[in-house]
């Protein structure tokens, strides 16, 4: 059952890994029709932040809540969410093609093949569409890693470094559907370090450091 939010909150949400503690107590809300974007060093949380928000791992402690829903409810909220990763997530002797209709399998997405088709001429995919993702370069495979996180059309859209490898012509197609999703209503939060990028998308900016939230120096 998919379910449906207007918002993301996060509460006293802290992350240790051993000794390590990766999330500190971090307190955000993120709205509707909003893009966020996240920046700070290496190491300063941002990764984990978004891990934990897309249920991919879980909290030491605190809350994160989806609308009035919790994490209770996480096989209905995870086709909610589209999730692009740092580390990309895709099956190396698939095609790009055969990688989204795969994951359009696994969610039983009955418009796949048109939506699919249209991420890969807004993403301009087709000139290796159908050849294994092993023989992508890496911004190739990134504009496929994009394809799949939106090919449900998420109301949550949560992005590791999307701009990477990605040429300055894909980079604009990028924020064009960034764009598109925020027009529609999702909720997008994006880690990047490129400030090109984040002043092209960025309803807000927010900086992280040593697991914490801060105010931006100077």
């Amino acid at each position: 059952m998919k379910l449906d939010f207007e918002e993301v909150s996060v509460a006293g949400l802290a992350k240790s890994y051993g000794p390590t503690l990766a999330l500190a107590g971090v307190d955000l809300s993120f709205e509707a029709g909003t893009v966020s974007v996240i920046q700070g060093s290496n190491g300063s949380g941002k990764s984990t932040l978004l891990w934990l928000i897309a249920m991919l791992a879980y909290p030491t402690r605190g809350e994160i809540r989806y609308g009035q829903h919790g994490v209770a409810r996480a096989d209905g909220l995870r086709g909610r969410i589209g999730f692009v990763a740092h580390q990309l997530q895709l099956y190396p002797g698939l095609s790009g093609h055969e990688n989204l209709l795969l994951a359009a399998r696994l969610q039983s997405i009955a418009y796949a093949d048109r939506r699919a088709t249209d991420l890969c001429e807004a993403l301009a995919l087709g000139d290796y569409w159908n050849r294994p993702v092993r023989t992508y370069s890496r911004g190739q495979a990134q504009r496929v890693s994009i394809a799949r996180a939106l090919l449900h059309e998420p109301r949550l859209l949560l992005m590791d470094e999307p701009a990477t490898g990605l040429d300055e012509k894909s980079t604009e197609s990028v924020v064009d559907l960034i764009g598109q999703e925020k027009r529609a209503g999702a909720i997008v939060i994006i880690v990047t370090h490129e400030a090109k990028f984040a002043s092209a998308v960025a309803d807000r900016i927010l900086h992280m450091d040593r697991g914490r939230i801060v105010e931006p120096e100077g």
